[in-house]
């Protein structure tokens, strides 16, 4: 575990930056510092009222510091707040096996947990390492065995307005500690690998059958192996572990961006708590069915009323950054994370450069499904990213799925998206185009 004075040090470093960049603004008068009720409307000639409830980032487009700004009919409009209770089994998991995980320190600065099996690892995140512990609650929170996001839309958008669109087709699965009733803990033949992403471009034309594999393993000390299939090729490559700071194609998420706000490696990371904090989060959204920009409010990419209500959340929000000894090189100097209580998935972050100037607003507007045999949950593969670059005046959008094409969770998958070695392995790229 870290020594007191390392981090000490450590948080004394996180608060100095923090004057520099995303500086929490103080609350301003005008809410209940403590609640915000139903049916209150957040606009352009309000919102200073209830900034006290906004991340940074949120503030910074409502104050129309940068070219990302709020469009002037902007319209928040807040709901009652609604728990959906974690899965009963993914519950029995943390009560079984959470008593038994262990912190323990690595050559380098890092941290790793010992006899993880399921469930929350950190349920009460508390204690000198709070806020890495919530970290590792985020890595391994609860998502559901399998989904299949049949027409995932990615558009992109320049300060020129030009507007560019994609549609992938996205193959997630959890391969050991599964809690789903009716899923193995492990899935036969999934050896010591823990989640795969597999992504396979559909449009357009001219990248049809670009994909990429990532897989994550069991033991969070080993790095992550990412392929990518080449079309021209016909074959699949190993992509260089440098590589990670690359955004996908055109785009402005990178591969620690994967996983709906978090894909780094827990072992490489070192965090800092900047404490709790009640926030606005749009988590029972329900994008629009059209193509990008329609139902969006524009040039922003905003989320129109029309998507649902607001929900004031409690979230922990803390400072992620690679250890010092693997922090040259790497693209993002501070990843600030406002991290939901209720499902441990990231809601918001605000993203600096190397040298720790503001660089991303990274929003997560999370949509609600009912997990067969689990029930509602918000945490689940379905959600609208959006990206707004403040240095280069881009933005990015990932709504899963678009245009109202279907998206299966666990048994509603048809039976050809079970194959393990077609969607898990970098042998079944290479299936592709076969």
């Amino acid at each position: 575990m870290f020594k007191s004075r390392l981090l000490s040090a450590i948080v004394m470093i996180f608060t100095i930056a923090a004057a520099g960049g995303f500086a929490q603004a103080a609350p301003a008068g005008g809410a209940d510092p403590a609640s915000l009720p139903p049916g209150t409307q957040i606009t352009m000639q309000n919102w200073q009222n209830y900034r006290q409830f906004m991340p940074w980032g949120m503030q910074a487009l409502f104050e129309g510091k940068y070219y990302w700004k709020m469009p002037s009919d902007v319209q928040i409009n807040v709901g009652p707040t609604i728990i959906h209770p974690l899965p009963k089994n993914y519950v029995a998991a943390t009560e079984k096996f959470s008593p038994q995980v262990r912190i323990a320190d690595l050559p380098g600065g890092g941290l790793t947990i010992e006899n993880y099996q399921g469930g929350l690892p950190f349920p009460d995140p508390a204690g000198p390492n709070r806020a890495w512990k919530v970290m590792t609650d985020v890595w391994y929170r609860y998502l559901p065995h399998i989904f299949v996001d049949t027409n995932g839309l990615g558009c992109t958008e320049n300060g020129y307005g030009s507007i560019s669109c994609s549609v992938d087709e996205i193959v997630a699965k959890q391969l050991s500690f599964n809690t789903d009733p009716g899923i193995a803990a492990t899935i036969p033949g999934a050896g010591d690998k823990f989640y795969t992403e597999w992504i396979m471009t559909l449009e357009p034309e001219n990248e049809r059958y670009s994909a990429s594999l990532v897989i994550s393993y069991t033991d969070p000390r080993k790095a992550q192996d990412v392929y990518v299939f080449v079309p021209a090729l016909r074959r699949s490559q190993r992509v260089s572990t440098a590589a990670r700071c690359t955004p996908y194609p055109g785009t402005d998420g990178t591969s620690d961006d994967y996983r709906f706000g978090f894909n780094a490696n827990i072992t490489e990371m070192q965090a800092a708590d900047l404490g709790d904090q009640k926030i606005l989060a749009l988590v029972d959204a329900t994008p629009p069915p059209t193509r990008f920009p329609d139902g969006y409010d524009m040039p922003l990419g905003w989320p129109k009323p029309s998507w649902g209500k607001w929900q004031v959340r409690d979230v922990y929000k803390i400072d992620a950054r690679k250890i010092p000894s693997l922090a040259a090189g790497y693209c993002y100097g501070r990843r600030v994370m406002y991290v939901d209580k209720a499902s441990f998935a990231p809601l918001w972050e605000d993203l600096y450069d190397a040298k720790l100037q503001p660089w991303k607003f990274y929003a997560v507007f999370l949509s609600t499904i009912d997990v067969p045999g689990v029930g509602p949950v918000n945490s689940n593969g379905s959600a609208v990213e959006g990206f707004w670059d403040v240095q280069n005046n881009h933005s990015t959008f990932f709504c899963d799925p678009g245009q109202g094409h279907p998206f299966y969770v666990n048994g509603q998958a048809p039976a050809q998206y079970q194959d393990l070695t077609r969607y898990s392995t970098a042998s079944g790229l290479d299936l592709i185009m076969r």
